[in-house]
């Protein structure tokens, strides 16, 4: 698979919730390894309570369907409770990838 198309996200957690918002993320590598649209799926933590994601995937059919997936489902579960602000995901085409 050729990745083409990508979604950053940048998630805030409230300070008493960082915890809880870091398990879901590494809770969720068995579901991002179980989408056929997805090449890559990374969860990565910025400080103590700014996290991201970086997916890709080959085509646009494959990221929307990552979006209406059970990640983005569950992230949004508990946006009102565990976020300080609304995730903010991002749209990105890929110009140059390395793939092992």
């Amino acid at each position: 698979m050729v990745a083409k198309v990508a979604l950053l996200a940048r998630i805030v957690a409230k300070p008493e919730h960082a915890a809880e918002v870091e398990a879901l993320l590494r809770g969720a590598l068995p579901l991002a390894e179980a989408e056929s649209g997805t090449v890559t799926w990374s969860a990565f933590r910025e400080d103590d309570v700014t996290f991201g994601v970086f997916d890709t995937f080959e085509d646009e059919h494959g990221r929307a369907a990552h979006l209406e997936g059970s990640i983005a489902a569950a992230l949004m579960g508990i946006a009102a409770t565990h976020l300080a602000a609304p995730p903010d995901i991002r749209r990105v085409d890929l110009l140059a990838v390395k793939l092992p």
